[in-house]
């Protein structure tokens, strides 16, 4: 088998067989098959395309390039949930204690954040004394044990993927629906969860900024997850303005507790509830949505979200205190008010800019070795379609600099403030099942 041939069969449009995507993707992550063979196909995948076939034996000879985590010894069915990612999105924090209480096991591997905040372990390391080294027993162990665990991800979980996404980085191939889908899915399916919710973001502040291409891609991944025999599913959410209120680490580690106390932003309950609530279907908790949403609401309403939370930050090390007394996470020095210069209302909150806000602040990565500062960030007041008057405060920054002018003209461009009531956005644009 020559990789000749499989580029120019691709180029022209043709069908791979499972054997020649396997060729080709053992071939480059053993280094056989140099790096410029390997982005002329990728370039002919992204004008050509491929079929459901073609993506799940992509999506598969990347998860056996590596290790797979075997999560046999977990009691029930393990369900994961990936969110293509956005501005303000704490989803996580919250809905695994929830969907844990329920009983259904969740079984989490999160990396670190790059972009405007930290991941889920930045956000989670604002907590004294927590970690996310845990040995596989250990890791089971918990789950078992209070039904959930975050543990960082392996260091040779899929290398294909790794392999292939530092060269489509820079090679123009990154927005290819079969690639984008088959390297997300792949850490899915290594990691070893039986079943996967989708949370496919759509807006300004989404890597799929219209509503065609993140269904697209969530179509993508769920026909993959399925045909390679795990049940997915996928909800389309808006990302045009942040999710909940608070961007930054440890404000949006308050914002989790928050919401586990069932005083969270409306748009981050919902949004947890509606996810939640498939996540409890797929873990055979419950026989229909409308029934694992009342079991979600109840394990937030009497306390026993919240009681798993405060186990599972104490099992991992650390200071659980904080979910009594939030004042005990990293506070910033300076606490700046940015007040709106006209009465009316928000039209548009553009949640990259604001995004970037944050980070210009500290409270994310520019670079893989830039150091995040956890206590730093935004709490917004207002959101899309909300009235404001002159003078009223429009967001909160929380800086460890007192003169941050590029922060505030920043945020000055990117709240649009109309003399026209204006409608806020949807926040679930649509629900794929295949």
């Amino acid at each position: 088998m020559r990789m000749v041939d499989i580029i120019e069969k691709k180029r022209n449009g043709e069908e791979l067989t499972t054997e020649e995507i396997r060729f080709f993707v053992d071939g480059y992550t053993d280094g056989s098959i140099p790096d410029y063979q390997v982005s002329s196909l990728m370039m002919a995948i992204y004008f050509q395309d491929m079929n459901e076939r073609e993506r799940a034996d992509l999506t598969m000879a990347m998860v056996e390039s590596g290790d797979q985590i075997d999560l046999s010894g977990i009691e029930g069915i393990k369900v994961d949930k990936h969110s293509t990612g956005g501005v303000g999105d704490t989803t996580t924090l919250s809905l695994a204690a929830m969907v844990a209480a329920v009983g259904v096991p969740v079984a989490k591997m999160s990396g670190r954040g790059l972009g405007h905040t930290g991941g889920t372990i930045d956000k989670l390391e604002s907590i004294k004394g927590f970690h996310v080294e845990l040995s596989n027993e250990q890791f089971m162990k918990q789950v078992n044990e209070i039904g959930t665990a975050v543990i960082g991800q392996s260091g040779n979980l899929t290398p294909a993927d790794k392999k292939l996404y530092a060269l489509r980085d820079v090679t123009g191939t990154v927005p290819s629906i079969p690639l984008i889908a088959s390297s997300i899915m792949s850490k899915k399916i290594a990691a070893g969860a039986d079943a996967i919710v989708l949370d496919v973001k759509t807006g300004d502040g989404a890597f799929m900024k219209t509503y065609e291409d993140a269904k697209a891609l969530a179509q993508a991944m769920v026909q993959i997850g399925n045909n390679v025999g795990r049940k997915t599913m996928a909800i389309i959410s808006d990302m045009s303005q942040p999710l909940g209120f608070a961007i930054g680490n440890a404000l949006e580690v308050k914002e989790a507790i928050d919401t586990l106390k069932g005083n969270g932003p409306k748009d981050l309950m919902e949004l947890c509830y509606t996810l939640g609530s498939q996540m409890i279907v797929l873990g055979n908790k419950a026989k229909s949505l409308e029934e694992a949403r009342v079991l979600l609401e109840e394990v937030v309403q009497n306390g026993k979200a919240l009681d798993v939370f405060k186990k599972f930050i104490t099992a991992q090390g650390g200071d659980a205190s904080v979910v009594d007394d939030p004042s005990l996470l990293p506070q910033a020095k300076f606490q700046i008010e940015l007040p709106a210069k006209q009465s009316g209302y928000v039209e548009k909150i553009e949640a990259d800019d604001v995004g970037v806000a944050a980070m210009l602040l500290g409270a994310g990565r520019a670079t893989k070795e830039s150091t995040i500062d956890l206590a730093v960030g935004l709490v917004l007041h207002k959101k899309v379609g909300d009235s404001v008057k002159d003078g009223e405060s429009l967001v909160t920054i929380h800086s460890n600099k007192e003169d941050i002018p590029e922060v505030i003209e920043k945020l000055y461009k990117h709240i649009i403030i109309s003399n026209e009531p204006v409608e806020a956005p949807t926040l679930i644009k649509d629900i794929i099942k295949k």
